[in-house]
């Protein structure tokens, strides 16, 4: 409530006080009064003053509560823009990591797979350069054999050449042809079977099974002679062509077909690549103790004679040679009979190889009936005759 008289403490005036004045005249009280009354206005309007100022104030304060709202709500709305902005950057910043991280992640892994290939490509290499090292010594090793080979029977045949002719055969290179008969006009050329192949160092002389000359008939087969010199015309060691075809089919395979057949592919493959080596049993090696027999033809204890099973044919007799296949080291004792089968054969591929290799210089009728006389000893021996040994 407003009271007549403002309170001190309000910041009002202290209200004015009587105070005596001398009596002057009516026109002077008139002006006194006008004056007075001025005075005694004066209160209220400074209290009106007040309350407009108040007014004011409240409505300052008032305006100053709405501008602050509205500032509030706009700094809020603002706010509100900036945080999502921010979790939208955020959210964006949180599926680059990740697709970051995916693809550090797949670099890894390739980066594991391609240093793993690296190694194992690495190793791979190594074995190969190993293989092929190991190849090249072998055959390095396998090319001085054959040089060693050739030198040999080079030497040989020069002594052939300059010693034995096929009209005129040197006795002493050849014993089997001791006998008081003449030789034929055309006997064919005959080589000393020592050479017949450097990697069978024990091939035994030339089964002694020639008949006399003047006692033997020959006639020359028109089929078998064309299709020898269609051959010769191109030698090769090709099993296709019509002359090897009918040798292998009536001659080759029957002498070396033995009863253990699966070593006696291996002996066939051996004596075609020239890899068979046949040699005398060591008989100082034997234990002088008598053992059971062993598997595969090894011998059985005996120091002389030697008395073992045939590798080959399975049977059990004297077998006092053995013979090796290309680089194995295992032995395989064979019979007599066997090594005469396995010699035949061996002594036809000797000749037909120098014929490929231009080392036989004769005419097409004494080359064939030599041909011819190589395969009689391989009919002999899968016949079963074979020379005595002494």
């Amino acid at each position: 409530m407003w009271s007549g008289q403002p309170h001190p403490d309000e910041g009002h005036p202290p209200p004015l006080e009587a105070v005596p004045v001398p009596w002057k005249s009516v026109g002077s009280c008139k002006s006194h009064r006008e004056s007075l009354g001025s005075l005694v206005e004066t209160p209220a309007g400074k209290e009106a003053q007040g309350e407009e100022d108040l007014a004011a104030s409240r409505l300052d304060v008032l305006r100053l509560r709405s501008s602050s709202m509205e500032i509030r709500e706009k700094g809020s709305e603002f706010l509100k823009e900036e945080l999502h902005k921010a979790q939208k950057e955020l959210r964006l910043k949180d599926a680059e990591c990740e697709r970051l991280s995916r693809v550090r992640t797949q670099l890894e892994q390739e980066l594991e797979e391609l240093t793993a290939s690296l190694f194992e490509e690495a190793h791979k290499m190594v074995r190969e350069a190993n293989m092929k090292q190991a190849a090249s010594e072998k055959q390095l090793k396998e090319t001085r054999g054959k040089i060693d080979m050739l030198q040999a029977e080079v030497t040989a045949l020069k002594t052939l050449v300059i010693t034995s002719t096929p009209a005129s055969p040197n006795r002493e290179l050849h014993p089997q042809l001791l006998s008081p008969t003449k030789a034929g006009p055309r006997k064919g050329h005959l080589r000393h079977k020592s050479t017949s192949s450097a990697l069978c160092p024990a091939v035994c002389p030339v089964v002694g099974h020639a008949l006399t000359p003047d006692k033997e008939g020959k006639e020359v087969d028109m089929t078998l002679f064309a299709e020898f010199q269609a051959w010769r015309e191109s030698p090769t060691l090709d099993k296709t062509s019509p002359f090897l075809e009918r040798v292998y089919r009536e001659d080759v395979g029957p002498c070396l077909d033995f009863t253990m057949q699966e070593l006696s592919a291996l002996v066939r493959a051996a004596v075609e690549d020239n890899t068979l080596t046949i040699e005398p049993a060591a008989s100082q090696t034997l234990p002088a103790v008598k053992v059971a027999a062993v598997e595969c033809g090894r011998t059985n204890g005996f120091r002389a004679p030697i008395d073992t099973t045939c590798a080959l044919s399975g049977l059990a007799c004297a077998c006092r040679h053995r013979i090796r296949l290309g680089d194995s080291e295992s032995h395989y004792y064979i019979s007599p009979s066997s090594r005469a089968r396995i010699t035949a054969v061996c002594n036809f591929f000797t000749y037909i190889r120098y014929i490929q290799q231009g080392l036989v210089r004769q005419d097409a009728e004494p080359m064939f009936w030599e041909i011819t006389r190589l395969r009689k000893e391989m009919s002999l021996a899968k016949l079963g005759f074979f020379p005595q040994e002494a």
